[in-house]
This record gives structure tokens, sequence and C-alpha cells, in this order.
């Protein structure tokens, strides 16, 4: 019987979950939990590396893990579970981080742009260190695959020399992992700002569109997105507000963007934005719904990561345990 390949991927417990995660992580992630062995995390080590409320990342973390479900994770297909709760995480960051280069993570533009404002020296060292903390996310479980966004393919990269670094010096330890790009959703774009990706941390809350959002808040966030010049409605460099919304429509729809298109030639951004609205809105309520049942009861969701937890730590013991062995630390 051939062993299936093993997908790692995760989300930060920060902020609000949007539009853009749902089409381009979990939708993804759902469609595809059959073909792998699938292990998808709740990041909060790295929500660290800025400041948190405690009591705020405690409901966000329920709330990621809630959202996973409802979405149609499959806790028999997947392990789902909280980076904090397997302590390798944390100690095989500190082995990659004896073997990653000051030079290597000073280039990573992730860091560049999110202290672009406040400026490096006020910056946390785990700002700084994050790549290698993502690295050891997915060595930890000898992960052949990882799907992100293109946003982080420079950190895949870091996390594939790092392996093979790591290999070369030591012997063979780690699975050099690949970059799974999602074929469609994989960059959603900023409501307000289309040259901007959504975030879920940003403080505009016209900018996203929350997987949690109650209908009428859908409604009044695509009514007031912004749009281009002119009428065409049409995905082509020069309108990237009008692409952005197509790609969100063709995303929560199925329907290619061309099939779009023509429907709507001839008609004004207004029509667009109505339907739009409620493709998003019927495309997310049953997502929505499942998951404020299932916070609901806290009880149950803390004890499925608890569950998902022992089963990461089953896998990722071995890896850490032969890492060490070959550094001498056995």
């Amino acid at each position: 019987m051939e062993t299936k390949r093993r997908l790692f991927s995760g989300i930060q417990p920060s902020g609000n979950l949007h539009l853009g995660n749902y089409l381009g992580a979990l939708k993804n992630w759902v469609a595809i939990q059959d073909e792998y062995d699938n292990y998808f995390c709740i990041v909060d080590l790295h929500a660290l590396t800025v400041p948190q409320d405690p009591k705020v990342l405690r409901q966000k973390i329920r709330e990621v893990a809630a959202i996973y479900l409802a979405s149609g994770l499959d806790p028999e297909k997947c392990v789902i579970f909280r980076q904090s709760k397997v302590s390798g995480h944390a100690e095989l960051c500190w082995l990659l981080n004896c073997v990653a280069r000051f030079g290597e993570l000073s280039r990573m533009t992730q860091f560049k742009d999110k202290t672009r404002k406040g400026g490096v020296e006020s910056a946390s060292a785990g700002l700084f260190d994050y790549p290698v903390l993502q690295a050891a996310d997915v060595l930890l479980y000898n992960a052949h695959l990882v799907p992100v966004g293109e946003d982080q393919r420079q950190h895949l990269e870091l996390m594939r020399t790092l392996a093979r670094r790591f290999n070369h010096l030591y012997g063979e330890t780690f699975v050099v992992p690949e970059t799974m790009i999602p074929p469609t959703g994989a960059r959603v774009m900023a409501l307000d700002a289309p040259d901007e990706k959504m975030s879920k941390s940003s403080p505009r809350p016209g900018s996203y569109v929350a997987i949690l959002d109650d209908p009428d808040t859908i409604r009044r966030k695509i009514r007031r997105a912004k749009t281009d010049s002119g009428t065409e409605i049409r995905a082509i460099p020069d309108k990237p507000a009008i692409t952005n919304l197509l790609d969100v429509y063709s995303g929560m729809s199925g329907r290619p963007v061309a099939e779009i298109e023509a429907e709507y030639e001839g008609r004004g951004y207004g029509n667009l934005k109505k339907d739009l609205a409620e493709v998003v809105v019927e495309g997310l309520a049953p997502v929505r719904d499942r998951a404020h049942e299932l916070l609901d009861h806290p009880a149950e969701l803390d004890d499925l990561l608890e569950t998902g937890a022992r089963r990461a730590n089953d896998t990722a013991r071995p890896v850490l345990e032969s890492a060490w062995a070959k550094l001498g630390l056995d």
C-alpha cells in the first residue's frame, strides 16, 4: 500500500480569519484532505511576535479551531492541534537557529515590510526569527508539501535551505519540503486597497470580510469596496479592484472569471457588487453557523485540540530526537 505524502500548514490565531484565508487556504485544504497525511496547526507561538491580550488570544485559538472544523476539515483525516502544545516546535527552532544565518533572516521581505512603520529597533527578536520557527514547524513532521500563498514563498525557500544545510552538515535528517501554491484564491486583496493583501490584523474592518461576519456586514463591506475608473467589468492589470472582486466571485461560486465577465458585460459595478455579496453571504453562512455552534461547546474544542497535540507529538518526537542525536545531544 502506497504511503500518503505528508502535508503541513497553519494559521495564526490573531485578528479575524477572513475571505482570503477561506479561499486561499481552508477551502483548498478541505478539497485535498483525502489525498495526503495532513497536519493543520494553529500557530499560536507565531502570534506572540507582536503583543497579544491573553484573554483574546485564548478565545481566538478556539475560534480558529472552530473555523477549521466548520470549513470541513475532518479530525479523522487531519491532525488539528495547537503549536504551543507540542514543545518540539520551540526545541527544533533553537537547533535550526544554530544553522540559520543572520544575513539570510535580514533579507526576509516580510520582516522589512512589518518594520517599515515602527522601525527595526522596536521589533521583537521573535518577529525577526519568525521564519526559523516556521521552518521548525514543517521540518519537525518531515512534511513533503506546504500549501502557502505567494507571499510566503521566500520563507519556504529558507526552510528548504535550512533542511539541506542541516542534512549536509550532520547527515540526512529532514525531508526537504516542496511549496504547494494553490491554483486559485492564493492572494485575495483588501477591499479598500487592491494593492494590499487582505489582512486579518488590518486596523480597517472595511478592508476584509471576516468568516464570522453577519450577512448585513458582508453586504455593506462589499457594497463599499473600492472600484476602478470606467465601467467595464474585466479582470485586467489596470483594473486591480474589479479583478479582485471577480477573483472572489470565481472562488466562492466555482465559476470561471471569463464566464462572470460575460454575464456582466454592459452592466454596472453596482450589479456586480450586489450579486457578489449574495454569493459570499450564501457561501460563508454554513461555515459561520457551524463555527458558532462549535464555539458554544469550548470544552469539546479543547479536547479535540489536546487529542491532536498528542498525535502530533507522536510524529514529531522521533524527528526531534534524530536531530538531537545527529548533533551529539542524545
